[in-house]
């Protein structure tokens, strides 16, 4: 990708959309009741996959502070080993960027994509995805991944290519 820059403007984040990069974690739809009905359990909303070489789940908190937009996209990364969920923890929306899975990812087929402060998401592994971008003021999210011996983050640098995210006007 040469010459002029290219534009990247989140899309409303479903799970549709979403579904060549992971899974979309939210509470909607079937559920069961528990705890004497005081409960609705939403369950097996992702696909967690961290046991690749031994890997072990890992919960941590991130604190994210908000990249200034528009943001230049100059790198994404890769967890070959192991999926990657972020559920924020104060309903805070923010924006997901990615790329399907793959040797290196093409410019061309960078994806964008908004939460609603409601939603997570969790990364395939393999998924090329940029760090973290939390809008508005610093935020807190529950990350779900791995733990363990092995190499699994990978990045990957655009060179020539301007890719810009932007929000929609």
């Amino acid at each position: 990708m040469s010459g002029a820059a290219r534009t990247l403007v989140p899309l409303a984040l479903t799970a549709e959309a979403f579904a060549p990069f992971g899974d979309v974690v939210e509470a909607g739809g079937a559920h069961q009741l528990i705890n004497d009905g005081t409960t609705r359990q939403f369950a097996d909303l992702a696909a967690i996959d961290v046991a690749a070489e031994g890997g072990e789940p890992r919960i941590s908190i991130y604190r994210a502070t908000p990249y200034p937009l528009p943001l230049a996209i100059r790198m994404l990364e890769r967890h070959p080993l192991s999926s990657q969920l972020f559920m924020p923890l104060a309903g805070q929306a923010f924006l997901v960027v990615v790329a399907e899975a793959g040797k290196d990812p093409d410019a061309a087929a960078i994806h964008a994509f908004a939460t609603n402060g409601r939603q997570g998401i969790n990364y395939r592994r393999g998924t090329w995805h940029h760090p973290l971008i939390a809008l508005g003021d610093p935020g807190e999210f529950l990350v779900l991944d791995r733990s363990g011996a092995g190499r699994n983050c990978d990045e990957f640098s655009f060179k020539g290519a301007e890719i810009v995210l932007t929000l929609p006007a």
